[in-house]
């Protein structure tokens, strides 16, 4: 009897270490406390730097640039998706699109990353990949559509409207995307000032970056 209290007890245990695990080891990176400020963003989440410090310098996008898109994109939320539509202002409908994650790439993008820098693990819902996947777009998006690397407006609209429709100037007829890729700019202007206060604690051996743009 005493032998069969013991392993209840600890299939008890178990389960609940299990259960845990399951809802709380796997709920995913909180969203920073302070997403205006970038040197919080990063004391709070110190390996996102180094994710970010990695795209930048495959890449070349400023450390900056890419953190004002993201933000723009998600707020730093890893799951987040488009707010589904509704049938009859009722029912839920389907999502506008396939976006996901940090950089709200869709299907097709995501994969097209994937393919070609060879990370075929990557997730949309992880930091590093997504950030990274913002600096291999934006750095395609300068290539191909002659964009400096510190245009944070022109990369956010080369990002939200696809190369060729930025090539076609598609944004000029949506005043409100204008307005948005203006406000990505001037994030990227204070998190390049921000930055420039605090990166010395995440640089390792210290030092600081000063951003070119």
């Amino acid at each position: 009897m005493a032998l069969f209290k013991t392993w209840h007890f600890a299939t008890l245990l178990l389960t609940g270490c299990l259960l845990f695990f399951l809802f709380h080891g796997c709920a995913g990176t909180p969203q920073p406390k302070r997403i205006d400020n970038v040197c919080e963003i990063f004391r709070e989440h110190s390996d996102w730097y180094e994710d970010a410090f990695e795209s930048y310098k495959t890449w070349g996008i400023p450390i900056p640039v890419m953190m004002a898109i993201l933000h723009q994109e998600s707020k730093y939320i890893g799951d987040i998706k488009p707010p589904r539509t509704t049938c009859l202002w009722i029912f839920p409908g389907p999502r506008p699109s396939s976006a996901y994650g940090y950089a709200q790439a869709l299907d097709g993008t995501w994969e097209e990353y994937k393919e070609s820098t060879g990370n075929s693990w990557a997730d949309r819902d992880d930091f590093g990949d997504s950030i990274d996947f913002v600096g291999w777009y934006c750095n395609l998006s300068s290539k191909k559509c002659g964009i400096s690397k510190q245009n944070a407006r022109n990369l956010y609209l080369a990002y939200h409207e696809g190369r060729g429709g930025f090539n076609r100037k598609t944004y000029r007829n949506k005043g409100w995307l204008v307005r948005v890729a203006n406000k990505v700019q001037r994030r990227a202007n204070m998190y390049k000032s921000q930055l420039a206060a605090c990166e010395g604690e995440f640089r390792k051996g210290g030092g600081c970056c000063l951003w070119p743009f």
